[in-house]
């Protein structure tokens, strides 16, 4: 399993460019996950609901289950990312993960406008539709899918 963080300033079309960036890497065989980061007071699970009621309760781990859909809640105090990609998604190709851009994981940025993160924050190529302004040596891609695919197929997917 292979992680990269796509990251950027709030609204510049990560979550837009990830919806076009994952069925391109589908098509070419990868098997995808993403992981999106929220802030601390964002709570995932419905208050009142059943699965909230079991975690409050105390369950360690909450499975809401349907024929068609799962999703798994838990809490945990500071666990690092790494231990639950590699719990849950380790039989994937690529996992995608939206924010977490403190964290080790080679990144790439949507850049729309503003000062771009690449030059406080390192990352390997910026994705961006307008110019941009980056460290010499840092990549710059057109806000287009099929040309990120190819990039990260050639930098980060290859054996």
């Amino acid at each position: 399993m292979k992680v990269v963080a796509v990251i950027g300033h709030k609204g510049a079309g990560k979550t837009t460019f990830l919806r076009e960036l994952i069925p391109v890497l589908i098509e070419r065989g990868h098997r995808v996950g993403t992981a999106k980061h929220v802030a601390p007071d964002v709570e995932p699970d419905h208050l009142g609901k059943d699965t909230q009621l079991h975690r409050e309760a105390g369950a360690e781990r909450v499975l809401l289950y349907s024929d068609r859909h799962g999703a798994l809640f838990w809490d945990h105090e500071g666990t690092p990312l790494k231990d639950y990609l590699d719990r849950y998604m380790a039989d994937l190709d690529l996992v995608l993960l939206e924010g977490f851009k403190t964290s080790d994981y080679p990144k790439i940025e949507v850049y729309r406008s503003g000062e771009p993160l690449a030059g406080r924050i390192p990352v390997l190529a910026v994705v961006s539709d307008r110019p941009v302004r980056v460290p010499d040596g840092t990549e710059v891609l057109p806000l287009d899918p099929e040309a990120v695919a190819d990039f990260l197929e050639a930098e980060i997917l290859s054996p």
